[in-house]
C-alpha cells in the first residue's frame, strides 16, 4: 500500500515539473486505449523570417482607385438582361437565380476594381413577382459620403421585377 502512494507522488511531481518547464506547450496526447503516447508541440516555431507589415496610413482612395459607379451599374444591367430577359416569375427558380446573379455581379465588380483596392463590395439583389403592385426598396448605411459609393439598377417585365444594388465601401 505505501508503495502505491509513493509511486503517485513521484508521478505528480514529474507532471507538475514538466508543466512548469514547458508552459504553453502540449506535452503528450494519449489515445483512447491509454497505452500509446505521442509527443508533439502544439505551437511550432515558424520557419524562415517573420514578415511584418507596416501601416500605410492611406485614409482616402487615390483618384485612380475611386469606386466605378457607372461601370458597376452597367454590370448590373448587363447581368439582369442576360439572366432575366425572358424569365417568368417562379419562387423556386428566382431563389437560385438571385444567388447566381449576386455572385456574378460581385465577381465582375471586384474584377473591375482590380486586385489592389480597398473597397468592400456588398451586392443586394431582390427579385419579386410583378402583379401590378407598387414596391419600394430602401436601405440605410453609415458611411463616409466622400469615398463610399453605390450603384443601382431596376428591371421590370410582365412577370417579375428586379432591383440590384452594389455598395462600394472604402476601408482604411
Amino acid at each position: 500500500m505505501p508503495m502505491k502512494l509513493w509511486h503517485k507522488k513521484i508521478l505528480t511531481k514529474i507532471i507538475v515539473a514538466g508543466a512548469a518547464a514547458n508552459r504553453g506547450r502540449r506535452l503528450s496526447s494519449f489515445s483512447s486505449q491509454g497505452s500509446t503516447c505521442n509527443s508533439s508541440n502544439a505551437q511550432e516555431e515558424p520557419k524562415g523570417p517573420q514578415i511584418v507589415y507596416e501601416n500605410t496610413f492611406q485614409l482616402s482612395p487615390k483618384d485612380s482607385q475611386k469606386f466605378p459607379t457607372k461601370k458597376a451599374e452597367d454590370i448590373i444591367k448587363n447581368t439582369f438582361l442576360t439572366h432575366l430577359l425572358d424569365s417568368k416569375y417562379s419562387s423556386d427558380n428566382c431563389k437560385n437565380l438571385t444567388a447566381q446573379i449576386t455572385e456574378t455581379v460581385k465577381t465582375q465588380v471586384k474584377a473591375e476594381l482590380g486586385s489592389n483596392n480597398r473597397y468592400k463590395v456588398v451586392v443586394l439583389v431582390i427579385i419579386g413577382s410583378n402583379q401590378g403592385q407598387g414596391a419600394r426598396v430602401a436601405s440605410r448605411c453609415l458611411w463616409y459620403p466622400q469615398y463610399d459609393r453605390f450603384a443601382q439598377y431596376e428591371y421590370h417585365n410582365e412577370s417579375l421585377f428586379a432591383v440590384g444594388i452594389v455598395y462600394g465601401v472604402y476601408y482604411e
